[in-house]
């Protein structure tokens, strides 16, 4: 037999001298795993996800007047998230379907888990678009009085095109450790995932970027922008998650996938960095119009979320390039610190739209028009335009929890890990 080491493009999630063993495992095993612990963390989930349901209701029932969002901030915590979540689950497949689309080597096996984090976080993602329409029959009204030429329908349907994309993934991996897909349609599968885990942020980015009133928006580096975060917080998920698997004693994955990873989450932020840097001289420059977006970030309102990106990028990347600071423990601080840094990231991009007021007295300033009203815009405008209720707090992380819960049960009743582990 040729050993594929020599050549340099085998995948580590794909073996065909294990499908054999695969085949025989998957027909004298049962797929469910997991003990006390698993199921507490099901159960706490799902608890979590129930109350998120019924303060969703509580909100249905006021209407959205009970958020912190108003006409001149529109978008709050649900559409923050969901930026969020996207990447996560962007990140999550494109780490997964890379080694496969190129035909080179994997990261030991955590392939499926990468896969299955991308499920639950579109799903959680497109649970934060349900919840922020205000009514759920307006999820109806999408398709049927949809516009195609908007950006926000494109980002529906290629965000469900994705969600279904990454089960068919998923499907089709377990299948292909069975012996019953080949190993070239794996790899086009691969190829397609990964186009579409690209096309579903590009999507999301310019819903934002397409906004010409919106300084903070209008540019054309947000869709790689969104890509390069995608990358950074996918990365620092799929790290975390692999190690918190390992230690349970689901993943047999060796040190050395985890440097790899690590290393790739360095290069990654390092990146991002640099489109950040990029953006802010743009802003920044006389000629387009002056300091006034360098300064919301820098020392206004938004400063504690710039720097906290900033100091949590810098962590990440010192740990991740510091070999001798390449332990496990640290590396999922650094996986924590990059996750963080990128929703930190998410919030200066989403408020930072709303924060600097494009047209003076748009509009009668009442409770029901903008937060913090009763100083005029002048007022209205001194700090944050925009905080979150306590009741988005419980609906967001009862669609956190579901998420969560998702990836949960994945876990205990899919066969998620490699073929060799069982």
């Amino acid at each position: 037999m040729t050993d594929m080491n020599n050549v340099g493009v085998i995948d580590d999630d794909f073996n065909p001298a294990a499908a054999p063993k695969a085949r025989e495992a998957a027909g004298t095993r049962a797929a469910a795993w997991g003990g006390r612990g698993l199921n507490a963390g099901i159960g706490v989930a799902g608890v979590l996800t129930v109350v998120g349901i019924a303060l969703w209701g509580v909100q249905l029932t006021g209407g959205m007047v009970q958020t912190g969002m108003r006409n001149l901030d529109s978008w709050g915590l649900y559409i923050t998230m969901f930026m969020f979540l996207v990447g996560l689950s962007a990140g999550g497949l494109i780490i997964s379907s890379v080694p496969k689309a190129f035909g080179i080597r994997g990261f030991g096996g955590i392939s499926k888990v990468a896969v299955m984090s991308s499920i639950a976080a579109t799903v959680g993602a497109i649970g934060f678009v349900v919840v922020d329409l205000g009514q759920p029959l307006r999820v109806w009204e999408l398709f049927a009085y949809s516009n195609l030429g908007s950006p926000l329908m494109w980002d529906i349907i290629v965000l469900a095109t994705y969600l279904i994309l990454s089960c068919v993934y998923l499907w089709a991996q377990v299948q292909a450790e069975r012996g019953k897909v080949s190993h070239t349609a794996l790899r086009v599968i691969s190829v397609v995932a990964l186009v579409c885990a690209v096309l579903v942020h590009s999507v999301t980015a310019w819903i934002f970027g397409l906004q010409q009133g919106r300084e903070m928006w209008h540019t054309a580096l947000l869709a790689p922008w969104f890509v390069s975060s995608a990358l950074v917080c996918g990365t620092g998920l799929v790290i975390c998650v692999a190690a918190a698997l390992r230690r349970a004693g689901y993943l047999k994955l060796d040190q050395a996938y985890l440097v790899k990873l690590a290393k790739l989450l360095g290069a990654f932020v390092m990146v991002d960095l640099y489109f950040f840097g990029c953006d802010l001289l743009t802003e920044a420059f006389p000629a387009a119009g002056g300091m006034a977006v360098v300064d919301m970030l820098t020392s206004g309102a938004l400063a504690p979320f710039f720097w906290g990106e900033v100091v949590l990028c810098a962590v990440a990347a010192v740990i991740c390039f510091t070999p001798s600071l390449r332990t496990t423990p640290m590396l999922v601080v650094a996986g924590i610190a990059a996750i963080v840094a990128i929703l930190c990231k998410r919030v200066q991009l989403l408020v930072g739209g709303f924060q600097i007021a494009n047209v003076d007295l748009a509009g009668p300033v009442t409770p029901m028009t903008v937060t913090g009203w009763e100083s005029g815009l002048q007022g209205a405008y001194a700090g944050m335009v925009y905080w979150p209720e306590p009741i988005e707090w419980g609906v967001a992380l009862g669609v956190v929890a579901l998420a969560v819960l998702i990836f949960l049960l994945g876990v205990k009743l899919l066969p998620l890990r490699p073929a060799e582990d069982k």
